[in-house]
C-alpha cells in the first residue's frame, strides 16, 4: 500500500520511538523511508549572553545544531540498516518545520508522512502550537501519528469504575 515513508524527526525520545516503529512498519509493507530533521528558525539576539563572549554566536548556534542534526539523522540510518529497510536521510537547517516536512513528502513523492506528537493539550498546546497538527492541516499526503500514551492515561485506563450508587424508593 504504501512504497515511500517520511520519518521527520525533532530528536527527542519520542520521536525516536515514532521513527523505529515507522521503520517497523515501513519493512511489513516493503516500503522505503526518508529520514528527515528540520532545524526551526531561531533568533541570535536573546542568545548572545549564552553564546559566552563569541564575536559570532550564529555560527557557533549553527554548528551546535549542525552537529545534533547529524546525530539524529545517524539514529535513523542505524535503524533502517538493522531492518533491512532502504533509507536515505536529509537534514533542512532554519526552516519551519512543518513546511519543510510537507514540502520535503512532495518532493520526495512519500505517500506517508508517520511522525511523533507530543499531544500537548490546554493553554501550552494553543500558545506553543503543534508542528504535527500544521503538517496534518497542510499536507496532501496522508499523516499516521505516533503518540505514546501517558502514565495519567495508562492508570486511568486500567483503574476500576467508581460504583454508582442509585437511590432507592420506600
Amino acid at each position: 500500500m504504501y512504497k515511500h515513508i517520511l520519518l521527520p524527526t525533532d530528536g527527542s525520545p519520542l520521536s525516536e520511538k515514532a521513527v523505529e516503529n515507522g521503520i517497523q512498519f515501513a519493512k511489513a509493507m516493503g516500503a522505503r523511508v526518508t529520514g528527515l530533521h528540520v532545524t526551526p528558525r531561531f533568533s541570535v539576539a536573546p542568545l548572545k549572553g549564552w553564546a559566552h563572549g563569541t564575536s559570532k554566536p550564529r555560527a557557533r548556534l549553527q554548528a551546535i545544531f549542525n552537529e545534533h542534526a547529524k546525530q539524529y539523522i545517524e539514529v535513523i540510518r542505524k535503524m533502517a540498516r538493522a531492518a533491512r529497510v532502504p533509507c536515505q536521510c536529509l537534514y533542512l537547517p532554519g526552516g519551519s518545520p512543518y513546511e519543510e516536512i510537507v514540502k520535503t513528502a512532495r518532493n520526495k513523492r512519500c505517500d506517508l508522512i508517520y511522525m511523533a506528537s507530543h499531544g500537548r493539550k490546554g493553554a501550552s498546546g494553543v500558545v506553543l502550537g503543534s508542528e504535527t497538527v500544521k503538517v496534518i492541516i497542510h499536507s496532501p499526503v496522508p499523516v499516521l501519528v505516533h503518540r505514546e500514551p501517558s502514565l495519567v492515561s495508562d492508570i486511568l485506563r486500567v483503574a476500576p469504575r467508581p460504583v454508582r450508587r442509585t437511590a432507592t424508593r420506600k
